[in-house]
């Protein structure tokens, strides 16, 4: 899957619509940086940590969900906590096994970019100052409204963009921003 991600320049003042565009941007980044990486490197730790970009892009797949559908909406999710060895919040990060770590990561690429079409619909059609369901995530309240989450899964992005930029310097030299 190739991408070329291009930061937004909106000429808007809806925060709603930056926080798509940044959301969007970030997604398009990572898919980019691990789109450049071979099966190898896709299941190779490479910082201390210990996670591959394998189980990366699966805590992003995870995450987005376990925020906007699990959390915002409350609806139920299967396995919400999946990205995570036995599916506890705690435990380290985990990808589904896999005879094909590109295949996987495609498929999972096509994974996250599905969830971002849904944070998309969830973004555009609630106010930002509407606090998230309960159930789910947040079983008792407040739940956060939807700009504190919007921006908490955007730090979450930017983050790990930040991680995968070190992991293909590391691994082939690429460095700056892909596109």
């Amino acid at each position: 899957m190739t991408l070329e991600p291009q930061e937004p320049r909106l000429d808007t003042s809806d925060p709603a619509e930056h926080l798509v565009a940044y959301l969007d941007y970030y997604r398009r980044v990572v898919v980019a940086k691990l789109g450049g990486l071979d099966a190898a490197a896709l299941t190779r730790a490479r910082l201390p940590s210990g996670w591959t970009p394998l189980e990366l892009l699966n805590h992003l797949v995870h995450m987005e969900q376990r925020w906007f559908r699990w959390g915002f909406l409350a609806e139920s999710v299967p396995a919400p906590f999946g990205d995570h060895a036995g599916g506890a919040a705690d435990g380290p990060w985990e990808a589904p096994p896999t005879d094909d770590a590109r295949r996987t990561a495609d498929e999972l690429c096509t994974q996250l970019l599905a969830g971002g079409e849904t944070t998309t619909r969830i973004l555009r059609r609630n106010a930002l100052s509407t606090h998230g369901g309960l159930g789910g995530r947040f079983p008792t309240p407040p739940a956060p409204p939807l700009l504190w989450i919007g921006f908490h899964v955007l730090q979450e992005y930017a983050r790990h963009a930040g991680h995968l930029d070190i992991v293909r310097e590391l691994e082939d030299g690429a460095t700056g921003e892909p596109g």
